[in-house]
């Protein structure tokens, strides 16, 4: 499935992409932009704008209620019927494989193309990394993927 999130969901874009789903988000877009991309890449629109989701042919959309980005994560996958990632009795983060940040497919990379790019002890610990060639960014498995399930396993616990 495939999403365009209004300028008011960015935390809620970041959290689809780390769950995997393909989510494009620009933080300042004028309405007739984000129905084109909606129409024309056929993306599910994801908004809390109310008078967005009256536009005359506008089939694909989810008006969210939630102000909260967790409840509205929880909203959307339950209202659409997704499948969070599993791990073995919680919910899990499955290995990063869109940037967080801009959406990207992210690659995997040398360990030696990370050096000098990413902190020395992180270097000589961790075994993989990856690269956004959208943005640059590099990513690892650290603490991060850890917090963030405990957090999903939080809020999607009921769905």
């Amino acid at each position: 499935m495939r999403f365009v999130a209004d300028s008011m969901l960015g935390r809620l874009a970041r959290w689809l992409r780390i769950l995997g789903y393909d989510t494009v988000y620009f933080p300042h877009i004028e309405d007739r932009l984000i129905l084109r991309i909606a129409r024309e890449e056929d993306r599910i629109l994801l908004t809390r704008d109310r008078g967005l989701v009256k536009v005359r042919g506008l089939k694909r959309y989810l008006l969210l209620r939630e102000n909260d980005p967790f409840k509205q994560l929880k909203e959307v996958i339950t209202a659409l019927r997704l499948t969070p990632y599993r791990g073995s009795d919680r919910f899990g983060i499955p290995s990063l494989v869109r940037c967080p940040v801009c959406n990207a497919l992210l690659r995997r990379i040398p360990k030696e193309e990370a050096e000098g790019h990413v902190p020395e002890y992180v270097y000589n610990t961790v075994r993989e990394f990856k690269r956004c060639p959208g943005c640059g960014r590099f990513y690892w498995k650290g603490t991060h993927p850890e917090r963030a399930q405990r957090k999903l396993t939080e809020v999607l616990s009921d769905c």
